[in-house]
């Protein structure tokens, strides 16, 4: 009894000091979101900076008429700025079409490439690592290079595009002149650069798809169009609304590529939405007018992001 009563006090002891070792860590642990927190906050800083703020900042320009040439006195007009570009400006919902016209062929033309592609490359074997690091060659080019190069190629008195046609006996256009052609110009000139990136994409699922599926469509007698349909597309789906929401908003805010090669025209024929919004703000110096179609931009990419989103999550699902 005595030694068990001597030795109440030494567990007793041991007790306290684990509870007092316990403390500190305990401390340590809600210290340590205050640490966390401290540690990204110069991060936190610069995103709102260069990010939240400006958009914030525009915002509320667009609520103003602040335009340069006549008064530099910003005067509200409340959504006035939004109103005139959805219903009262005639170059609006033009330059918006072109934007549109781009991210639907580009999309489409760059995915059914991209494709063919990437099957290809997948047959290659051995020498698909050279094939896929050519394939990265124009997607590491600028685009304002890219512009450049377009100008050269598709110059219709000394370009080498319209000499080699000339060589077969085809009258090539006036690519950058025609306002027929010059818009799809640009499309070629955005498909040439491209393409290649959807192409490594696409070949990057194509080998995460599980064999046995196939395998298993093979012994059930189903063709390559029935495989294709029912299985490469639906596995793929996933990784192709990515592919496109990435190409699609990419395509709708070009504009180094434009201002390049064309320059919004001939006349207003390759002047697109965000090319317009360009015009607005830097050459007639319409700030506010140019903040409210900004945000027009953002609402329609938003709402086709959102939309490809949901379908991508339905497909998960």
């Amino acid at each position: 009894m005595a030694r068990a009563n001597r030795r109440e006090p030494v567990g007793g002891a041991g007790a306290a000091a684990a509870a007092a070792a316990r403390v500190p860590r305990a401390r340590h642990r809600r210290r340590l979101p205050l640490f966390a927190w401290l540690m990204v906050l110069p991060a936190v800083a610069v995103l709102l900076a260069v990010t939240v703020y400006p958009l914030v900042y525009s915002l509320r320009e667009s609520f103003y008429r602040i335009e340069l040439t006549f008064s530099p006195t910003p005067e509200w007009v409340g959504f006035k700025n939004y109103v005139d570009a959805l219903t009262n400006d005639p170059r609006f919902w033009p330059a918006m079409g072109r934007s549109l016209y781009l991210v639907a062929f580009g999309v489409a033309i760059e995915l059914t490439l991209g494709f063919g592609l990437a099957v290809v490359l997948n047959r290659l074997g051995r020498p698909r690592t050279l094939v896929t690091a050519l394939l990265l060659v124009p997607v590491m080019i600028a685009p304002v290079a890219v512009a450049i190069e377009g100008v050269v190629i598709f110059n219709n008195s000394w370009g080498p595009l319209n000499y080699l046609l000339s060589k077969i006996g085809i009258d090539g256009p006036v690519w950058l002149g025609d306002r027929s052609v010059a818009l799809n110009t640009i499309l070629l000139a955005d498909v040439w650069q491209w393409t290649p990136f959807v192409a490594i994409i696409m070949a990057a699922g194509l080998r995460t798809l599980p064999e046995e599926v196939y395998e298993a469509a093979a012994v059930d007698g189903a063709g390559r169009w029935r495989t294709f349909r029912t299985l490469t597309l639906p596995l793929l789906q996933p990784l192709i609304i990515v592919t496109v929401l990435i190409r699609a908003m990419d395509i709708f805010k070009t504009f180094d590529t434009i201002f390049v090669m064309t320059g919004g025209g001939p006349g207003s024929a390759t002047e697109t939405a965000s090319f317009y919004t360009y015009l607005q703000g830097l050459r007639f110096f319409s700030f506010g007018y140019a903040a409210a179609i900004s945000y027009i931009q953002l609402i329609i990419i938003t709402v086709i992001a959102t939309i490809l989103v949901r379908r991508m999550r339905k497909g998960l699902g």
